[in-house]
């Protein structure tokens, strides 16, 4: 029998939680309720649940739980809400209560004790370094790779060097382990989150970087907008495409027909929207079009969350919806190994044909 649970973090969202008028406008944007078809798989179904689990009128039982862990926080709910309600904060608040009572999905679980044992969630024994084949050392720029692009999209790593190399960067690759980004999603409570920072922020420093270049959307707003609330970060933190952007590069032409996807924690949580398409723009020859719903209210590819370790079936058919809405291109853009994972993982089950890429895919062997 499920129990009521000390919901501690979320008296903080409580005002946010009275102020939820249920008018129901999340319910346009939201991808998981397009998925489930029902209220509580959406954000005003949500804020019912985490008040429930506030004034213990609802127990945390295992429909509440999977309810609560279904949410992508793409925060698109967010921008439709005349109230602006922050919506992201009480459902990862909720989480973290969730956790501290004993509540983790299995999946979840798994990945925590991987990014505990082994410094990333993918249960990987060697160093990024070594999955990179880079030796690290001091130098201006610091690469930070990511779990995802090291680990299960090495190409991307590699074109991201590759593309370092070819302008004559003085860069490194870090010392570094999971930034920190799936545990907070999940529910990890913070004294957990600040050792892996002060890790990594330590990590970096001893190699004098003054820059670091992320491939990770999700990496990059851990650096940019969540390790500032809890340590010092005393260098510079760029994406990739920011990086690039700022760049005078002699690229090769390519006549395709060019869309782009914007994730979400790179979009909608840290405000990069142009940057990406600006060195798009620099490729002679290409065609470039804009997806039906794109920036701001550009749809969430589904792999966000912690929905595509402990939903993947939910997540592939968000990601499928989302590839659908680029079919007029030859290739589909994103600027996030794990966007790039899981649309291609969604176009396979749809038989889309689009090509579905990185940034630094496309822009590497133009340079």
């Amino acid at each position: 029998m499920a129990d009521y649970i000390d919901a501690k973090n979320l008296k903080l969202s409580k005002k946010d939680m009275m102020t939820c008028t249920m008018c129901g406008f999340c319910k346009s944007v939201c991808p998981v309720f397009e998925g489930v078809g029902w209220d509580p798989g959406v954000a005003r179904g949500r804020i019912i649940l985490s008040y429930g689990l506030l004034m213990k009128d609802i127990p945390a039982d295992e429909s509440v739980v999977e309810t609560l862990y279904q949410c992508t926080t793409c925060k698109d709910c967010e921008r439709r809400c005349p109230s602006k309600i922050k919506v992201v904060d009480v459902v990862e608040r909720a989480r973290k209560d969730l956790v501290e009572a004993g509540y983790m999905l299995p999946r979840h679980r798994k990945v925590v004790e991987s990014v505990q044992r082994y410094g990333n969630p993918y249960g990987e024994e060697r160093s990024v370094p070594e999955a990179l084949g880079e030796e690290p050392r001091r130098a201006r720029v610091g690469y930070f790779a990511g779990c995802t692009s090291a680990y299960r999209n090495p190409k991307i790593a590699q074109a991201t060097l590759s593309i370092l190399r070819k302008l004559g960067e003085d860069y490194t690759v870090l010392n570094e382990s999971c930034c920190g980004s799936v545990l907070g999603r999940i529910g990890e409570d913070d004294e957990e989150l600040v050792k892996v920072m002060r890790r990594n922020v330590d990590a970096i420093a001893e190699q004098g970087v003054e820059e670091v270049v992320f491939s990770c959307a999700g990496c990059y707003r851990m650096f940019k907008e969540e390790y500032p609330r809890h340590v010092d970060v005393p260098f510079k933190v760029k994406h990739i495409s920011e990086y690039l952007a700022e760049k005078d590069m002699d690229l090769a032409k390519l006549e395709k027909k060019v869309t782009y996807h914007d994730p979400c924690h790179l979009g909608r949580h840290s405000g990069v929207y142009e940057a990406p398409r600006n060195v798009l723009s620099k490729i002679p020859g290409v065609e470039f079009k804009e997806m039906p719903k794109s920036s701001a209210e550009s749809r969430c590819c589904g792999g966000g969350g912690g929905v595509r370790s402990a939903f993947p079936e939910l997540s592939e058919k968000i990601a499928g919806r989302r590839v659908d809405q680029a079919e007029f291109a030859d290739i589909l853009v994103t600027c996030c190994p794990f966007c790039v994972n899981n649309l291609r993982i969604g176009g396979e089950k749809t038989g889309s044909k689009v090509e579905i890429c990185d940034l630094v895919e496309l822009v590497e062997p133009l340079l």
